[in-house]
């Protein structure tokens, strides 16, 4: 009997760009649409549940009514009171998948706040919807054998689209000689009106080919100055992509903002308006440019740093409330740190290689000689990038003394 996909060791998410004919485009978007109308149904439900749980009317009526609303969430009857999914042919699949994602949406926000429900999901230019993948009983489960599969390099098969083309980097996995599974598949569309197929897989045996070991551990200073400063004392750069390209996006925003009020002024539809249309696309298209080359910044650092080292330590730092320094707001989240610190996370597991996440408190004030801890009235400001130690007159450059103060805590951790 064949693994599930919970139960296989490895693990890896492939996402390919697809180029869907006309008549697949319009069924991508009418899965969309029911997709996030599942969703929004269950919203719905759960907020009428909970006012239900608030309100003082005769217990009857309230136990009735939440009998039903229970009822309303199977997917039978979701079907059964909006017969436009069963016209349209919107398949059980997709249904379920959303039901599956407002699922683990409740749990996450449940971790979060003690009481209410999720937000709707709103109508946007772009979305997604996932299908689960099944394979036959008496088949061993790989790339060509399931509902949904690879024909060759560049044509997959998707039950309710058909033959796709896709690019990307799936012909090196195509080419191991392993048993993949194909798990959950995300179709989705960008704000561009790009399309794209994400695939989780599963095996078991590793994606890809382990690094020989390099004996070599380093830690690493995120800053806002430089990118980064690692124990070693190199430093990386900031790119700043979102700076670079601030005054020209900025620009184009003023400009889809004068085009929208104009469209409302004639009491037209924004999806019907040309030129609000074509500006609001030039926007996603510089968004979009940002955001790939932070990402393909952010990639290739990442790698290189987990297939160089055997030991990589990073202070655990919260984004989030650093981002509520308004003086540091857009350079913190112009540098993408928390996605930095994931990819180090989710590469060191898939190399085979090990990775830190250590309490930064006081690696920056502390001694890394003599481990002397600067007091109140000596305290380092952000403006202090080079000190001397007070007590063993040791030059410091910040960022590299807390760097070494940074593996050296991670060193303890494992140790």
């Amino acid at each position: 009997m064949s693994k599930t996909m919970s139960e296989l060791p490895f693990h890896y998410g492939l996402k390919m760009k697809c180029y869907p004919s006309f008549k697949q485009k319009q069924v991508i978007e009418l899965n969309i649409n029911a997709s996030r109308f599942a969703y929004n149904e269950m919203v719905a439900i759960d907020k009428e549940l909970y006012m239900l749980s608030k309100c003082k009317l005769p217990i009857k009526q309230v136990t009735d009514r939440i009998a039903y609303l229970k009822q309303r969430k199977s997917t039978k009857y979701i079907f059964g009171l909006h017969t436009w999914l069963g016209v349209n042919k919107v398949g059980t699949d997709v249904v379920n998948m959303s039901k599956r994602t407002y699922q683990a949406s409740w749990n996450l926000f449940r971790k979060v706040h003690s009481h209410g429900t999720p937000n709707f999901h709103k109508k946007r230019y772009g979305g997604s919807f996932q299908l689960p993948n099944r394979y036959p009983s008496k088949v061993t489960p790989n790339m060509f054998n399931g509902n949904i599969k690879f024909l060759d390099n560049k044509h997959i098969k998707i039950a309710p689209l058909g033959t796709i083309r896709v690019s990307g980097s799936q012909k090196r996995l195509l080419q191991r000689n392993q048993n993949i599974r194909i798990g959950t598949v995300t179709v989705s569309k960008d704000s561009i009106g790009n399309y794209y197929i994400s695939m989780q897989l599963g095996s078991n045996q590793s994606f890809v080919d382990k690094p020989a070991k390099t004996k070599s551990s380093i830690g690493i200073d995120l800053n806002t100055d430089n990118f980064l400063t690692d124990s070693n004392g190199d430093t990386i750069g900031n790119p700043r992509y979102y700076r670079r390209m601030k005054g020209k996006l900025a620009k184009a925003q003023r400009k889809l903002s004068l085009r929208q009020v104009r469209a409302k002024k004639e009491h037209r539809r924004l999806i019907d308006s040309k030129n609000y249309q074509k500006q609001r696309l030039l926007v996603s298209k510089l968004q979009k440019s940002v955001m790939n080359q932070r990402s393909n910044f952010l990639n290739n650092l990442s790698t290189t740093l987990i297939k160089s080292h055997d030991l990589v330590v990073a202070e655990d730092l919260s984004s989030k409330n650093m981002l509520k320094n308004h003086a540091l707001a857009i350079s913190i989240s112009d540098v993408g740190w928390r996605t930095f610190l994931q990819q180090l996370e989710y590469k060191a597991m898939l190399y085979g290689k090990t990775f830190v996440k250590i309490n930064p408190y006081n690696t920056t004030q502390m001694c890394f000689d003599c481990g002397y801890l600067m007091k109140d009235e000596e305290h380092l400001t952000l403006n202090d990038r080079k000190w001397t130690c007070p007590n063993c007159h040791a030059f410091h450059i910040r960022d590299h003394n807390a760097a070494k103060n940074i593996l050296t805590k991670g060193l303890k951790e494992i140790a």
